[in-house]
């Protein structure tokens, strides 16, 4: 049983609004850095005997992120924490998960090593990206608990937009998890793109897409970094007479100017979750963490 929740500096209104939900109280560390860049950490209230959960994303800027998780666990253990819940809504660093080139460092691996040795009791993340690993407690030696935020992604726009005979399309073979249960929701069909990538940021997409003409369309995605995917999806969807398209992910990590990209290459809207904030996270996941953080 969770006793409270501590907020990492990156999701401070997520873990007040799960605080909230939970009915327990919040606490916000003081965190800032030093001049030459190193991350000063102060917990401030009493932890001795407490379960804490610590909602602290990894997105927008993993290195300090990581670095600051770290410290805060190793601090609330050293204050005499009886437990310490990872609640990672995007945990980095995943989708290097195996070694594609000899001498890479299987970054996904290392990183659950690092958040079990500070302390970390159980952890929960959201719509973590697992390729090639099973499941949550593959990656890690502790109790683990991947959820997914889709339905309330699918729900808001269920809510908030008037689509035309929608259909959902999944950008690449990965997506299809998503892209089905958010059809699901929307009670409509879904099709599932084939994508080959050419390198960080280049993709080409080589299905058919006849099925859209004239059908509003909600791309749904876990991960929108770089944005190349979902331009060259918006692309062949444009060139199939497609109407209104819909860009949606859960995890809006938004890097080289993504935004702009995708409006400008045709997209009605965006819309995402806050596992990381950004301009586009319309939808919480605090539900999603408040539901599902009892169950560890």
């Amino acid at each position: 049983m969770v006793d409270l929740i501590l907020a990492g500096s990156s999701s401070i209104m997520l873990a007040v609004d799960v605080a909230r939900r939970m009915g327990l109280n919040a606490i916000i560390p003081v965190v800032r850095k030093f001049p030459d860049g190193e991350i000063y950490v102060r917990i401030t209230k009493a932890v001795e005997d407490k379960s804490v959960a610590v909602i602290h994303t990894l997105g927008g800027n993993p290195n300090d992120l990581l670095i600051e998780y770290l410290l805060v666990v190793k601090t609330l253990k050293d204050l005499g924490a009886k437990e310490v819940i990872a609640v990672i809504p995007y945990l980095a660093y995943a989708r290097q998960d195996a070694r594609f080139k000899e001498g890479e460092a299987v970054s996904a691996r290392i990183i659950a090593e690092l958040i079990e040795s500070a302390g970390t009791s159980k952890v929960l993340t959201i719509d973590a990206h697992l390729h090639r690993i099973e499941s949550i407690d593959k990656l890690f030696n502790i109790k683990a608990l991947n959820v997914s935020a889709v339905p309330e992604l699918a729900k808001y726009i269920a809510k908030n937009y008037s689509l035309r005979n929608p259909i959902v399309v999944g950008p690449d073979e990965e997506s299809e998890q998503w892209a089905k249960v958010a059809a699901k929701v929307l009670n409509t069909d879904y099709i599932v793109l084939e994508k080959k990538r050419l390198g960080d940021e280049e993709v080409i997409i080589e299905s058919s897409v006849d099925i859209v003409k004239n059908r509003d369309v909600v791309i749904v995605d876990d991960i929108i970094s770089t944005g190349g995917t979902m331009v060259e999806t918006i692309h062949k969807l444009k060139e199939a007479n497609a109407g209104k398209i819909l860009v949606s992910c859960i995890h809006p990590v938004l890097s080289a100017n993504a935004l702009n990209k995708i409006l400008l290459a045709g997209a009605y809207d965006i819309v995402a979750t806050d596992t990381i904030q950004s301009p586009v996270s319309k939808v919480t996941v605090s539900p999603v963490i408040a539901e599902n953080l009892p169950k560890l």
